[in-house]
Protein backbone atom coordinates (compact mmCIF):
# COMPACT_ATOMS: atom_id res chain seq x y z
CA UNK A 1 0.00 0.00 0.00
CA UNK A 2 1.17 3.55 -0.54
CA UNK A 3 2.06 6.35 1.80
CA UNK A 4 -0.58 8.40 3.60
CA UNK A 5 -1.08 10.14 6.92
CA UNK A 6 -3.71 9.26 9.49
CA UNK A 7 -3.85 10.03 13.21
CA UNK A 8 -3.35 7.12 15.64
CA UNK A 9 -3.28 6.92 19.43
CA UNK A 10 -0.11 5.24 20.69
CA UNK A 11 0.81 4.04 24.18
CA UNK A 12 4.57 3.89 24.72
CA UNK A 13 6.99 2.29 27.14
CA UNK A 14 8.78 4.64 29.57
CA UNK A 15 11.65 4.82 27.05
CA UNK A 16 9.29 6.05 24.29
CA UNK A 17 8.97 2.83 22.28
CA UNK A 18 5.47 2.06 20.87
CA UNK A 19 3.67 -0.65 22.85
CA UNK A 20 -0.03 -0.44 21.87
CA UNK A 21 -2.08 1.60 19.44
CA UNK A 22 -5.68 2.43 18.59
CA UNK A 23 -6.41 2.79 14.90
CA UNK A 24 -9.46 2.48 12.65
CA UNK A 25 -11.71 1.40 15.51
CA UNK A 26 -9.38 -1.39 16.64
CA UNK A 27 -6.86 -1.85 19.43
CA UNK A 28 -3.49 -3.34 18.46
CA UNK A 29 -0.55 -4.68 20.45
CA UNK A 30 3.05 -4.50 19.24
CA UNK A 31 4.16 -8.14 18.82
CA UNK A 32 7.81 -7.76 17.74
CA UNK A 33 10.70 -5.45 18.54
CA UNK A 34 10.01 -2.08 16.83
CA UNK A 35 12.66 -0.48 14.61
CA UNK A 36 13.33 3.28 14.70
CA UNK A 37 15.07 5.53 12.19
CA UNK A 38 14.98 9.14 11.01
CA UNK A 39 14.08 10.47 7.57
CA UNK A 40 14.74 13.88 6.07
CA UNK A 41 11.63 15.82 5.23
CA UNK A 42 11.24 18.60 2.69
CA UNK A 43 10.74 21.26 5.34
CA UNK A 44 11.34 24.08 2.86
CA UNK A 45 8.09 23.14 1.10
CA UNK A 46 6.13 23.84 4.32
CA UNK A 47 8.22 26.44 6.16
CA UNK A 48 9.66 29.74 4.97
CA UNK A 49 12.72 29.47 7.18
CA UNK A 50 14.25 27.22 9.81
CA UNK A 51 14.82 28.98 13.13
CA UNK A 52 18.27 28.37 14.65
CA UNK A 53 18.34 25.20 16.77
CA UNK A 54 15.08 23.77 15.38
CA UNK A 55 16.59 20.79 13.51
CA UNK A 56 14.92 17.88 15.34
CA UNK A 57 11.39 17.55 14.02
CA UNK A 58 11.89 20.17 11.35
CA UNK A 59 14.64 18.67 9.22
CA UNK A 60 14.28 15.02 10.28
CA UNK A 61 11.31 13.09 11.55
CA UNK A 62 11.26 9.97 13.66
CA UNK A 63 9.84 6.82 12.03
CA UNK A 64 8.95 3.60 13.84
CA UNK A 65 8.24 0.33 12.01
CA UNK A 66 6.03 -1.85 14.19
CA UNK A 67 4.43 -5.24 13.80
CA UNK A 68 1.04 -5.36 15.47
CA UNK A 69 -1.80 -7.79 16.10
CA UNK A 70 -5.37 -7.06 17.07
CA UNK A 71 -5.51 -7.14 20.86
CA UNK A 72 -8.79 -9.09 20.94
CA UNK A 73 -7.53 -11.81 18.54
CA UNK A 74 -3.80 -12.39 19.15
CA UNK A 75 -3.74 -15.53 16.95
CA UNK A 76 -4.27 -13.51 13.77
CA UNK A 77 -1.50 -12.59 11.33
CA UNK A 78 0.56 -9.53 12.20
CA UNK A 79 0.42 -6.28 10.27
CA UNK A 80 3.49 -4.08 9.64
CA UNK A 81 3.00 -0.32 10.00
CA UNK A 82 5.24 2.75 9.82
CA UNK A 83 4.41 5.42 12.39
CA UNK A 84 5.83 8.89 12.95
CA UNK A 85 5.76 11.06 16.08
CA UNK A 86 5.66 14.86 15.86
CA UNK A 87 8.40 16.26 18.10
CA UNK A 88 6.51 19.38 19.21
CA UNK A 89 3.07 17.96 19.92
CA UNK A 90 3.91 14.30 20.60
CA UNK A 91 1.10 13.26 18.25
CA UNK A 92 1.43 10.06 16.24
CA UNK A 93 0.51 9.47 12.60
CA UNK A 94 0.31 6.33 10.52
CA UNK A 95 2.42 6.73 7.37
CA UNK A 96 2.48 3.33 5.66
CA UNK A 97 0.86 -0.08 5.80
CA UNK A 98 3.03 -2.87 4.47
CA UNK A 99 1.34 -5.90 2.96
CA UNK A 100 3.20 -9.09 3.72
CA UNK A 101 3.22 -11.63 0.93
CA UNK A 102 2.48 -15.15 2.02
CA UNK A 103 4.67 -17.85 0.48
CA UNK A 104 2.98 -19.67 -2.38
CA UNK A 105 2.83 -23.39 -1.75
CA UNK A 106 3.50 -25.60 -4.72
CA UNK A 107 1.05 -28.46 -5.12
CA UNK A 108 2.48 -31.76 -3.98
CA UNK A 109 2.98 -34.19 -6.82
CA UNK A 110 1.06 -37.41 -6.55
Amino acid sequence: MGMFSESVDVVCTPSGQPLKLDWAGGRYTVCAEPVRWYERRQWWAEEQRAPLGSGPGLVDHEIWRVQVRRAESPDTDSLTLDLTRHVGSGRWRLLRIHDALRPIRKPESA
